[in-house]
């Protein structure tokens, strides 16, 4: 049961014990990613008033308008993670190649790599809807002291020991896994502390929203469009609802609260799809699998996936166990 007196800093002294590599070093990471969090929620709560909402006219390395926010968000966290000397390697989806901390500082010997989306959903900042922040840690696997390589990054995301996400909407959350249940804190803007306000979050049994776009219909696969008609269908517990955002972060959120399914398949504009594997899709099954879900990309389970990029695209479903089940049964009869 949560305990709502206590803080995000209390909660990762009091379960250190949990975690099977426990040696402070991880807590002072998910303490580093605390701090930028509320200094990008502090940038994101003044959108409108200064000048940061818009794009800056250029594109990142996915070839994509970049937001002043975005470039914003990653700077924060960039520097924030590298100059507290709290990891040994740092990869962006904003940046088109990692960071090794270590070619930076020489005596550094920390065992972590931290893969982020500084901004998930940020052209939503223009018209005040939430957005936020994806997070992937993973021990390094190349000898400690030395500098990190490709391959510490492009590990499987089984091998992940905490993955979390913040949303910066209503109120600014931060949850997050080590692998050992998920937890979320909330923000209280008076005090700037994160409390711990949602214990061992669960989807719930029965999901009945289902999260696409479906401006893209036509482009979808054929088993998509059979599932989209299934959940529309007047039949036992349906038709489900239909609820979009257009932000990872917060479609996940609602459905991982309230129960349903998130669909990003690919399409015949985007046939490898569209979300990235290290930054959105493996964080997200992370925790999706320690609160009961399930996450795929048609074929496999996204945490058995050997990414070969570090800005892999693939096809992104995820949610409650039943609707996965379901889809699964539409994508094996396409075959």
């Amino acid at each position: 049961m949560e305990n709502k007196n206590q803080t995000l800093g209390e909660f990762i002294i009091n379960n250190q014990n949990s975690f099977k590599y426990s040696s402070g070093e991880l807590s002072r990471l998910i303490n580093s990613i605390r701090l930028a969090a509320k200094v990008v929620n502090h940038e994101v709560n003044k959108a409108g008033l200064v000048d940061i909402i818009g794009e800056t006219g250029k594109t990142n390395v996915q070839d994509e308008k970049q937001q002043k926010l975005d470039v914003y968000a990653n700077n924060k966290f960039r520097n924030t993670l590298i100059n507290r000397n709290i990891i040994c390697g740092l990869a962006s989806e904003e940046d088109e190649s990692f960071i090794s901390v270590n070619s930076i500082d020489k005596n550094n010997q920390n065992s972590y790599v931290v893969l982020i989306d500084p901004l998930d959903g940020s052209s939503n900042i223009d018209v005040n809807v939430s957005v936020g922040t994806i997070f992937s840690v993973y021990r390094r696997i190349s000898e400690i002291g030395s500098s990190v390589t490709i391959d510490d990054f492009l590990q499987k995301g089984r091998n992940q020991v905490a993955a979390g996400y913040i949303i910066y909407g209503t109120s600014t959350m931060l949850v997050y896994t080590t692998g050992d249940g998920v937890n979320g804190f909330t923000l209280n803007p008076a005090i700037g502390s994160f409390y711990h306000s949602h214990a061992n979050l669960k989807f719930p049994k029965k999901g009945s929203i289902y999260s696409i776009n479906e401006g893209n219909y036509f482009q979808f696969p054929d088993y998509v469009k059979k599932y989209l008609k299934f959940c529309q269908m007047e039949e036992d517990d349906r038709p489900y609802t239909s609820r979009y955002i257009g932000s990872l972060v917060s479609d996940f959120h609602r459905n991982l609260i309230k129960g349903g399914i998130f669909m990003y398949p690919n399409t015949s504009k985007n046939p490898k799809g569209k979300l990235r594997l290290l930054y959105e899709c493996n964080p997200i099954s992370f925790i999706c699998e320690q609160a009961g879900g399930l996450a795929i990309d048609g074929e496999s389970n996204i945490l058995d996936i050997h990414p070969e990029t570090l800005h892999q695209r693939i096809p992104f479903y995820c949610g409650s166990e039943k609707m996965i089940n379901q889809l699964q049964t539409f994508i094996k009869n396409s075959k």
